[in-house]
Parts: structure tokens; C-alpha cells; sequence
């Protein structure tokens, strides 16, 4: 086991970013909460595909500084219009993007914008190869440190996200974290006790498809209380 440094978890108080958004009601009243990161989903097979229901202006217009597009495997120069476009604050790739594809679309985004690096964890990553596999991808990593802002963590899938399922939470006891880290993947009001398991806490938690009523319309009562568990 690779050993982290491990800070302390007194007092731990994760961030908040609530993904897959598309309503406008239920955005403003998210704001109103002061979550702090806002996702929405610029991938047109999710069922929570941002445009379906709302165009780059109204995102636009949304006063918040963590709004977050995520985008799977598209073309830098559409991300960076619609990023423009609707002025979003991060970028989150959460498809199978190069080290030279970040490379570049660094150069090409407005400094003040950040960059999230997803890594997807599956069902193949067992005890005596997990940590050689996820130590592979951090060589790599390596080379743009310093172009990403953050590391996302979340369940792999077909679809990319949203499947209400959790990875294996001890594998990230197996690697030292290089940047502060978002984890995402089924983080729900009955497991969030599981992630004291986790010696490197996540700088911010990723919710989604636990604290919804259907695809894309959150329930934001289950949220108020996640909210009180996490800010106390």
C-alpha cells in the first residue's frame, strides 16, 4: 500500500456538488443553499442532458462561481464554445480524453476556467492489481498536474456516470492522491457514514441520481438533509 497523507477529519467538511441539473427552480433554490458546485450534463445520450431542457443563455445567466459542464469524449473547440457560451467555471471530462487532449484544450480555454479529470473505476480493479492499475494512470497524470484543478472519482459505466452505484471506497486507501479530489458514484444519506473508511478525504462530494425523484429532477429535500449532515 502506497501510504497517504492523510489530513485530519476533524471538523471535515466536505464541499457539495450536485450533478446532472435541469430545472431552473430547482437550480436557484440550489444557489440559495450555497452549494457549491453546480453540474450539468452536455452529453446527449444521459438522460440528464442539460439541453433538452435548458439553452446555453439561461445557464449563462445562472450567478454562481462552480458551475460545472461535463462533457464525454467531445471535440475542444465544442467545449470551448460552450463553455463560453453558457460561462462555466470548470470543465469536467468524464469520457476516455488523452493526456495530449487536456494538453491542449488547456491552451485553449480561458485561464480562470478549471479542469476535472474523472477517473472511472470498475468491477475489474481487484485487491492484488488495483493499486498497479490506478499507480499506471498516475504516472501518466503526472504530465498535466498542473493543468487539472481537480480528480473526479466515480463508478464506471456504459454511460458514463449515473448508475446510483458505488466502487470499492478502500482502493483509494491504496494510492496517494496527487490533487484534492471530488467523489462521485452512489454517495447517498445511507453510505455517507462509509466514507470515514476513507484516509485522504474528498474535497468535495458529487451526488446525482441518489437524491432524485426521476432523471434530471432532484429531490431537494433529500438534498437539504445531506446538506446538514456534510455542513454541521
Amino acid at each position: 500500500m502506497i501510504e497517504n497523507q492523510q489530513p485530519s477529519t476533524k471538523n471535515y467538511q466536505p464541499k457539495l456538488k450536485v450533478c446532472g441539473l435541469t430545472q431552473l427552480d430547482q437550480i436557484r433554490e440550489l444557489v440559495a443553499l450555497k452549494i457549491d458546485f453546480l453540474g450539468f450534463i452536455f452529453y446527449e445520450k444521459s438522460p440528464r442532458y442539460v439541453l433538452n431542457h435548458l439553452n446555453l443563455n439561461y445557464i449563462s445567466k445562472i450567478k454562481h462561481s462552480g458551475k460545472v459542464g461535463v462533457f464525454v469524449n467531445e471535440n475542444a473547440d465544442k467545449i470551448i464554445e460552450i463553455a463560453e457560451k453558457s460561462d462555466l467555471n470548470f470543465i469536467q471530462l468524464h469520457g476516455d480524453e488523452s493526456d495530449n487532449f487536456i494538453l491542449e484544450l488547456r491552451k485553449k480555454l480561458k485561464p480562470e476556467v478549471g479542469i476535472i479529470k474523472v477517473i472511472r473505476i470498475g468491477s475489474d480493479f481487484v485487491i492484488p492489481t488495483k493499486e498497479k492499475s490506478l499507480e499506471r494512470f498516475f504516472t501518466s497524470l503526472r504530465s498535466i498536474q498542473n493543468d487539472i484543478a481537480y480528480i473526479l472519482f466515480d463508478t464506471d459505466s456504459k454511460s458514463f456516470g449515473g448508475t446510483g452505484k458505488s466502487f470499492d471506497w478502500d482502493v483509494l486507501n491504496e494510492i496517494k492522491i496527487p490533487l484534492p479530489y471530488f467523489l462521485s458514484g452512489g454517495i447517498s444519506l445511507e453510505n455517507f457514514h462509509k466514507l470515514s473508511t476513507i484516509n485522504h478525504q474528498p474535497t468535495v462530494l458529487d451526488i446525482n441520481s441518489k437524491f432524485e425523484i426521476e432523471p434530471g429532477i432532484k429531490d431537494l429535500l433529500k438534498i437539504k438533509e445531506f446538506l446538514s449532515l456534510i455542513k454541521y
